[in-house]
């Protein structure tokens, strides 16, 4: 199985694609760093700067613009939905361009400096107000949750049988890849043994919050971006936060935070496993399939080292 390669667009084509929900003046078409599965470029458009994105997943970009009102109307510094379609095969979003840059291309100090404003965003992120849905798992287009309990969620994204979707035949990268069997199948014990922990608690999860996601002007948190949403367990994400910011004692942070700000977090040690194991198996098979050996590694050795 070769490793996943994003779309492809000429500047031409996305001028086609932009001409049908803007008026003329778009400029500055220029493709962004980023995003491991769009293809994602910034543009002007009368003084204002604004992103597009494509995707050739199926059901790329549907629950955007449910998600976007979620949380930008609920004071999350989040960018609004302005337009989106299909292309072909491509679907395509367009949004508004927040000011910053990626959190991941400060200094060490200046993101240390900027954790605590993070760890209040995160925290108000996890809980927003979800209304009348139910469901865990993957967010619908209506709101509502893609399964009935997250241990079905966690069964189905694991499942062998994935089709019409990224990880269709991902049993195959155990013969192709660095991806080995019996790790995985060790790391899946232990994921349904802390899960039941997991189970109770169900709030907006972003799913991928680590810091090229987290747009900053070097002093300030300016905007969140991108994510695989999802309601659950909002530990989540603080296992990926603390994942991609290792040395910044983060979890320490997280748990000071919440104290100070009266939030009982039972089971604490049980959810964050339960929440490293489940990112943590999802990290193997996206880094075996993208041929990065040494994340593969070291988050292999990181998830059997948990319980020691």
């Amino acid at each position: 199985m070769t490793a996943y390669e994003k779309p492809n667009l000429s500047i031409t084509e996305i001028e086609d694609v932009l001409s049908a929900h803007l008026e003329s003046g778009v400029t500055e078409i220029t493709p962004m760093s980023g995003g491991n599965l769009s293809s994602v470029f910034s543009f002007m458009h009368a003084g204002r700067g604004h992103v597009i994105k494509f995707s050739d997943m199926a059901g790329a970009y549907e629950t955007d613009r449910y998600i976007s009102h979620l949380l930008a109307s609920q004071g999350i510094p989040f960018p609004r939905i302005l337009g989106q379609g299909q292309a072909g095969h491509l679907g395509y979003v367009i949004i508004e361009r927040i000011e910053g840059g990626n959190l991941a291309d400060c200094t060490e100090e200046q993101q240390r400096n900027q954790l605590p404003e993070l760890i209040r965003i995160l925290t108000r992120i996890n809980h927003v107000e979800l209304g009348s849905t139910s469901g865990y798992g993957w967010i619908k287009p209506t709101g509502d949750g893609t399964y009935l309990t997250w241990k079905d969620y966690l069964v189905d994204v694991f499942g062998e049988d994935q089709t019409g979707n990224f990880w269709e035949n991902w049993y195959d990268l155990f013969q192709t890849t660095c991806l080995e069997k019996e790790v995985f199948d060790e790391c899946y014990s232990r994921l349904m043994a802390y899960s039941v922990y997991n189970e109770p608690h169900r709030h907006f999860i972003h799913g991928d919050f680590h810091q090229w996601n987290i747009l900053s002007d070097g002093k300030r948190i300016t905007g969140i971006i991108d994510g695989n949403c999802a309601y659950g367990d909002f530990l989540v994400d603080l296992a990926i936060l603390d994942r991609h910011m290792p040395g910044l004692q983060v979890v320490q942070a997280y748990q000071a935070y919440q104290e100070q700000a009266g939030i009982e977090i039972p089971n604490f040690k049980e959810r964050l496993l339960g929440a490293y194991y489940f990112k943590g198996m999802d990290g193997l098979r996206f880094y075996a399939k993208m041929g990065w050996n040494d994340a593969y590694q070291s988050t292999r050795n990181f998830l059997l080292n948990l319980n020691k």
